[in-house]
């Protein structure tokens, strides 16, 4: 009886409180994602800023670090404030998230660079990244729950799709604000002082959201009960500890979450980064093709969300997850094919080595002032940091790190050989010599750059993220019953995205320097999101028929 009435009740337009749920949710979380993907865009731009100079990936790796400690902390936000979700009710939960996130991300504003206070000006960024990573935890399963239980039954994969928009739509405010600022200014002036504005400016942002999100009311579904008396004494033992809600929860991860997040990661921050670091497209035009390809994808969240109303949520997540791990090698090699030609051609027309001993390698994920870099990881970097694959060679005895490059050069047509032992001023500069004689391009040619196939591609990338994030949490709130829902959505949510999406641009980056492909990074999406597509077609169902006020597992 309850679902017929809903499906009569979603056949009518969007009630006003409906409406106003939606925005106040998804107004409040732009601004969390804005906050939250400030420093992930910046981060190239906050190596130089923050950690020490004189291994480009080490102080890339670092910035990657203190990006990815506010995403391994996001599922211990979810604990934290999904309990209380549970406990006290939706919307002061989320009120409390918006307030820790603004003041953290304002505080980045003002915090003093490596220049000045040293080691200690990363270690303050790091307690600010685990904070806004905190009330990230809290702020999307309170977000997703509260607008699913004000929705029509037929209408919660709609309705919960435009909190999906909020990501994107943060992400494209960031972009759009960042570019704003480094456009009004000199690099220099930007590099002092200009990279504190959008931090700084986000303290209008919070008081608007903070003001929007006071006048909604509590959850009907909450209300109706804690009237009852029906909610749980105990969310973490009661979703994790007890049969079959932590069962569901492992499956929520591995069968969905996981999958998605690598997808959505790739899709967006991976992109944009292989753009800038990889292929030396200069940041102005990064940002316009990234932001130019989040307002053509972005309806399509609302698209997929519609549609997992009328077909299911999961074959279509999972689906997202299958043709993304089958397609992403050919599409970012594409990606360099169209962006910077004359790097696939170098590519193509020289043959790059690196001899050395495997065990003189570091695998530099967390990098910090307990790191050591032998002579060939800092030889793996300066190739790995002008976009170069190379080829691992048995060591020479007696020597660390030996690169050969061997190509032709343009000009002349003579084939040239450059040998160079060991890593040092005088090594660097003659690698840099004999690339500039090959004809290396420093940067991407712009006047080259296939500006419609590369828009076409980071679309695609685009519509996969839509397919995996637009229907997500229509799935995930069905999943759990109503007394653990916000707790036991968020934790998989949190670990699927903040772990395995999170840490992407760090373990991929690490991959690709320890490998010396600048392809190689992709096999950890590619992986993760092939599993989840096994697991969640093996072992999980469709819920869009559930009704989330009575359902229990």
């Amino acid at each position: 009886m309850a679902i017929a009435t809903a499906q009569v009740e979603a056949k009518q337009p969007l009630s006003k409180e409906e409406r106003m749920v939606i925005v106040g949710s998804s107004v409040g979380t732009v601004f969390e994602w804005y906050d939250f993907y400030l420093y992930a865009t910046l981060a190239p731009f906050f190596a130089t800023l923050f950690f020490p100079k004189g291994n480009d990936t080490a102080a890339l790796l670092s910035a990657f670090t203190a990006y990815a400690a506010g995403f391994l902390v996001r599922p211990f936000g979810a604990l934290v404030f999904g309990r209380i979700g549970d406990l006290i009710g939706r919307k002061y939960t989320f009120l409390v998230t918006i307030v820790v996130m603004g003041l953290s991300t304002f505080g980045v504003g003002l915090l003093p660079t490596f220049a000045t206070i040293g080691w200690v000006a990363p270690i303050i960024m790091v307690v600010l990244r685990l904070l806004q990573g905190l009330a990230l935890g809290g702020e999307y399963g309170g977000a997703a729950t509260y607008v699913a239980e004000h929705s029509a039954h037929n209408r919660r994969g709609y309705n919960t799709s435009w909190i999906q928009t909020t990501a994107t739509v943060g992400f494209f405010l960031c972009l759009g604000i960042i570019m704003a600022c480094r456009s009004a200014m000199t690099k220099d002036a930007f590099a002092s002082w200009g990279w504190r504005l959008p931090f700084l400016a986000s303290i209008i942002l919070l008081a608007v959201s903070v003001w929007i999100r006071l006048k909604l009311a509590e959850s009907p579904i909450f209300i109706k009960m804690k009237s009852e008396g029906k909610t749980s004494k105990a969310p973490l033992s009661d979703s994790f500890l007890k049969y079959p809600n932590n069962k569901y929860a492992l499956l929520a991860l591995l069968g969905a979450t996981a999958g998605q997040g690598v997808v959505w990661y790739t899709g967006q921050f991976y992109a944009m980064f292989f753009l800038q670091i990889n292929l030396k497209l200069d940041y102005q035009t990064t940002y316009m093709l990234i932001g130019a390809s989040l307002l053509l994808g972005t309806p399509f969240f609302i698209f997929f969300g519609w549609l997992s109303d009328k077909i299911g949520r999961l074959k279509i997540i999972l689906f997202g997850c299958l043709i993304a791990s089958l397609t992403f090698f050919p599409l970012f090699k594409q990606l360099t094919h169209y962006v910077n030609p004359a790097l696939e051609t170098f590519q193509n027309n020289t043959r790059i080595t690196v001899a050395g001993d495997p065990k003189d390698e570091t695998f530099n994920l967390f990098v910090g002032p307990w790191s050591k870099f032998s002579e060939l990881d800092r030889m793996n970097d300066l190739f790995g940091k002008h976009g170069l694959n190379f080829t691992k060679v048995a060591p020479e005895p007696g020597k660390m790190a030996v690169a050969s490059i061997q190509g032709k050069n343009p000009a002349t047509g003579q084939y040239i050989t450059t040998r160079v032992e060991g890593f040092s001023p005088a090594s660097v500069a003659a690698i840099n010599k004999a690339l500039a004689d090959l004809g290396f391009p420093k940067e991407a040619d712009k006047s080259q750059v296939n500006y419609p196939m590369t828009l076409l591609i980071l679309f695609v990338f685009l519509i996969y993220v839509t397919m995996v994030y637009g229907p997500i949490a229509a799935f995930l709130v069905e999943l759990f019953p109503t007394n653990i829902r916000y707790t036991s959505m968020s934790l998989p949510y949190h670990i699927g995205n903040g772990w395995f999406g999170g840490m992407l641009p760090l373990i991929a980056t690490a991959m690709v320097a320890m490998h010396g492909n600048i392809y190689y990074g992709l096999w950890y999406p590619c992986i993760v999101a092939g599993i989840t597509f096994v697991i969640g077609a093996l072992f999980l169902k469709e819920t869009k028929d559930r009704d989330i006020s009575t359902y229990h597992h």
